[in-house]
Formats: structure tokens, sequence, C-alpha cells
């Protein structure tokens, strides 16, 4: 709904409401007649009147652009010069409809009485109309924040698709003339891929399984290529496939492991994909590839290259906040494992 359209319902609404109940107040008491019934009305139309120019005011000269102590004395003084003319407006519509008494109703007591309820009501009204406008700019900031992440998120996944295909062509590529039958097989297990890098542009997450499919086709591209130098194992609980993650998670993961791990030793090895759930409902993904990590993993390379697990940090920064971990270390003396732990609950960016 349109905010000047919400302001206005609930301008008219709460007002009317302030009428009725005192309304209701006062046939409890002594019965109520037409001309007061009229002078609440009366009344209540004032309060709304008054609080417009009152927002109004706030508006023009940009109130919520002054330090909070400034905010506190300009809204204390307004709050005063408007109860001390809606016990003025009071006086008049009694006056105006013929119920003023001069004896009750100029007594200084029964002034101050009225100055310090209307000061009251208009308190309440100023309080709301201020927690709505920080909620609205709050949400407004929130809508903006989560638009940059997309913008982010987005470019981080077209830094990877370029990367995923280079590297699934360059498999392709190394069986054409070794081997053509293996390569057709392999063809069939690409366009697999191709169609999964494609689709992954349009989703922030996907279910599990279809990243862990891609990631085999993958893998059965590279096992071709290194032959008996490639050696890979899955142990994925029933559990991991209740889980969505981000597209090219895993895949980054393992690629980093072939291009690092694997395909710089002599002998090759071995990548181990275990998946499994943790006892607070995180599924944790652990890709455990032979060989060490003997550099800083998550800098750049000059060449470009290398941003593969700065991309997968600030890609799970990004959609899950603090609530996912990323930790990469060697395991014992001939081992890497790449450590990734994700929520289950909803997402950050929604």
């Amino acid at each position: 709904m349109n905010k000047t359209r919400l302001y206005w319902i609930l301008q008219i609404l709460g007002w009317l409401a302030f009428a009725l109940i005192n309304l209701f107040l006062v046939s409890l008491e002594r019965g109520i007649s037409s001309v007061q019934i009229r002078a609440f009305l009366t009344l209540a139309a004032f309060y709304l009147i008054s609080t417009h120019g009152l927002r109004y005011v706030i508006n023009k000269y940009g109130w919520f652009n002054l330090t909070f102590g400034q905010l506190i004395w300009n809204t204390f003084l307004a709050l005063l010069v408007l109860g001390i003319s809606n016990t003025v407006a009071q006086i008049i519509i009694n006056w105006g409809f013929d119920i003023l008494n001069p004896v009750a109703d100029f007594r200084p007591v029964s002034i101050a009485g009225n100055i310090f309820v209307s000061f009251l009501f208009y308190s309440l009204w100023v309080m709301l109309y201020f927690l709505f406008h920080f909620l609205d700019n709050y949400n407004q900031s929130l809508k903006y924040q989560a638009k940059i992440n997309e913008i982010q998120l987005n470019h981080l996944k077209s830094q990877l698709n370029p990367h995923f295909i280079f590297n699934a062509l360059n498999s392709v590529r190394a069986l054409v003339d070794e081997d053509p039958i293996k390569a057709k097989s392999a063809i069939t297990q690409l366009s697999n891929i191709l169609r999964f890098s494609l689709m992954m542009d349009k989703k922030r997450v996907i279910d599990f399984e279809n990243e862990f499919n891609t990631v085999k086709d993958y893998l059965n591209l590279e096992t071709i290529r290194f032959e008996e130098r490639l050696s890979v194992r899955y142990e994925i609980e029933n559990e991991a496939y209740d889980y969505r993650i981000p597209p090219m998670m895993l895949q980054t993961i393992v690629e980093n492991a072939i291009k690092h791990g694997i395909s710089n030793r002599l002998k090759g090895g071995e990548i181990i994909i275990k998946c499994y759930e943790g006892l607070t409902d995180d599924l944790y993904i652990q890709v455990k590839n032979s060989g060490q990590l003997k550099s800083q993993p998550f800098a750049k390379k000059k060449n470009g290259e290398g941003h593969g697990i700065t991309n997968t940090i600030q890609r799970l920064k990004l959609i899950y906040g603090e609530r996912a971990t990323f930790k990469i270390f060697n395991s014992g003396n001939d081992f890497v494992i790449t450590e990734i732990k994700i929520p289950k609950q909803s997402l950050t960016l929604g």
C-alpha cells in the first residue's frame, strides 16, 4: 500500500477511535447528547489537523537530519505548543457548542490538566510516527544492502562461470586425440556441466543433489584424463540431500583440489568428498585431497588465478553471514582438507 494512503487511513481511524472511546467513557458516567458527540468529533478533527501540521513541519525542516539532542528539544517545544493550542481549542469548541462551564473550565488546575493530557496524546502520536519513520528507513536500508549483496553475488558467480567452463573444456580436449570413444562420453558429461553452469546464474542456492551430480560429472571427466593417477571416493550421508547450497561452491573446491593437489603430483592421488549433518542442523562438506598446503590459498595470483577460494568465502559471507564457516588445512603429511559448514536455516538474503 502507498505510504501516504496508509498514513491517512491510520490518522483518520486513530483519531476517530479517540473520539469514540471518550464518548463511551462519558456515556458510562452521565450519558451523552448529540451536542457532546459533535464536540468530541470536532476535537478529534483538531487533533488530526494539528498532528498533520506537525508532520509537515518535521518533514519540511528536516528534523530527522538533526542531532538527537536537537530533535528531542524541537519535539518537546512542539508538543508543548500543541498542548496549549489544543486546550484553547477545547475551550472554543465547548463555547461554540454551548457546553462551556467558565467556573470549572477556567480554573488553573483544569487548564493545566488539559494541557498535560493533550501533551500526552501528542507525545503518543509522535512516538508512533517516529517509530514508523525509523522502521521504514531501516527496512529501506535492508533492501538496499540486500540489493548490493545481490549485485556482488552475481559478480562473484560471473567470475566462476568462465573459469569453470574453461577447466571442463580443457579436460575434454585432452581426450579427443587420445581416445575418441571416451571423448564422446566426456562430451555428454560436459553438456550436463554446461547446462548446469547456465542454470546457476539464475539462482542463489540450489539443491545439494544438483550440485553433487555436476561434481560427479566433472570428476568423471577428470578421471578419464588422469586415468590411474586419480582415485575418487564419496562418503555422502542421506541427510545432506535435505540441504541447499550455493551453486558451483563444491565444484570450485573440487577444482582447487585437482589443480593444486592432484595435478602437481607425479603419482596423482585421491580425492574424498564427505558430507554429513552436524549436531546443530548444519551441513559439513569436506573435500580431502592428496597433497600439502604450502602457501596462502586466499591470496589472488598476479595472473588473475587463485580467486576460487576467496570467491567461495565471499559468497558464503554474503548469503549466510557469520553462520557459515570455511577452513582449509593440512591433515597429516599427505592430505589437505577443505571444510565448509552451511546452516540449514533461512538465508540472510531471503
